[in-house]
């Protein structure tokens, strides 16, 4: 079954518009398939095949002549000295949907474009499906704990793959073939580790120092292996709202994982029932939540720039974004029950914020979706996010 994926509208709306769009995210998040489904007429170039590869960097002009137009080139972060010859390809043709190029590590990607497609090419991010994506293939997993452990892979829905199965190969995956290509890392199971304990923070405020020696590494190398994670979308950091409303802030991120699978899979959880007693369980549901706020946000184009707030009385807001002149704030509950003392952070600070009742909502467990009132914002369950 084809999923339909909400950023479709965007990425044919830029191809009409720019002579380059450039598709990012992580591996297995569906960038191939969504594109070969999108551009059937279009000639589909995997860097990842050898041969292709060498051909690009022996002679990329010949690679340019012989795929001029109507081009899917996938994993361009493979030969990054293409994008020159490109740049100068479609100057010299300026014509609109030229080339999708596709890539899996935002860094290399984005060094490359920033040097030589700066101006010519549109750039989007796609995630794992979304909650709206499954719901509306009739996908989504009934309970909030199977929604948990099965995370939001394709080829989980896919191929009706075992989460455990795919996880364990797509973490074996990434560190193996992936890290090897960004950083020059000798000590693979130092990694793995640290990432297993990355997973036991999701939803925490990030302490890097605390983290380094939970690691045993030093405070240097862990911040290099997040800035990695990061650029490979596999963790997010969220970012304090930076006006203060007259208060003292914590200024450090909160660290997030795109996809609650894999965090559940290197916390080492089994099966979706061991995440009802669990006591990651609460951390783990707004993991979800806010990677989903985040794909919202991705499939239209926007950039990923969602915060929190806390100061330093404990007062806290789990989610806040900007859009427009408009400020809107989100609590995450995991409780099925609906409780009005849920929005009491909010209503401490939504004067001197200038947050409006109507642009609150609580995103929770349960079933029941209620509008907002004079007093109180939103409920909105998971499921229908």
């Amino acid at each position: 079954m084809i999923v339909y994926r909400t950023i479709t509208g965007k990425l044919e709306s830029l191809l009409k518009t720019f002579p380059v769009v450039t598709l990012t995210g992580c591996r297995q998040c569906g960038k191939s398939t969504l594109l070969k489904n999108l551009l059937p007429d279009y000639t589909y170039i995997s860097l990842e095949d050898l041969d292709i590869r060498e051909l690009a960097r022996r002679d990329p002009r010949h690679f340019i002549s012989a795929y001029s137009q109507n081009v899917i080139i996938d994993e361009i972060q493979q030969v990054p000295e293409l994008l020159s010859y490109l740049q100068t390809h479609v100057d010299s043709v300026n014509r609109s949907g030229m080339y999708v190029l596709t890539g899996s590590h935002n860094l290399l990607l984005m060094q490359s474009i920033s040097q030589s497609l700066a101006g010519r090419t549109a750039l989007l991010t796609l995630a794992p499906f979304s909650i709206q994506e499954l719901r509306n293939a009739d996908m989504l997993p009934r309970s909030v704990n199977e929604m948990l452990y099965t995370g939001n892979f394709p080829r989980i829905y896919d191929q009706h793959m075992e989460p455990a199965d795919f996880y364990a190969s797509y973490i074996q995956t990434y560190v193996e073939r992936d890290v090897r290509l960004i950083r020059n890392i000798s000590d693979f199971s130092a990694f793995t580790r640290f990432l297993k304990l990355c997973a036991g923070r999701c939803g925490q405020i990030l302490n890097v120092s605390q983290l380094a020696e939970d690691a045993g590494i030093t405070r240097k190398t862990a911040e290099s292996w997040i800035s990695l994670l990061e650029t490979s979308y596999i963790i997010y950091r969220l970012k304090p709202y930076y006006k203060n409303f007259g208060k003292r802030i914590i200024k450090n991120p909160k660290l997030y994982f795109y996809d609650t699978g894999l965090a559940a899979s290197l916390i080492g959880l089994n099966d979706s029932q061991q995440i009802e007693s669990f006591y990651m369980r609460g951390a783990l549901f707004e993991n979800l939540i806010v990677s989903d706020l985040l794909k919202k946000r991705f499939f239209s184009g926007k950039t990923g720039e969602l915060y929190f707030w806390r100061d330093s009385n404990g007062v806290e807001i789990d989610v806040m974004e900007e859009d427009g002149t408009e400020l809107y704030a989100y609590e995450i509950k995991v409780s099925e029950t609906m409780n009005a003392g849920f929005f009491s952070n909010i209503k401490k600070i939504k004067d001197s914020a200038g947050i409006q009742m109507r642009n609150t909502a609580v995103i929770y467990g349960g079933k029941l979706a209620v509008p907002a009132s004079e007093t109180c914002g939103k409920y909105v369950p998971w499921n229908t996010l």
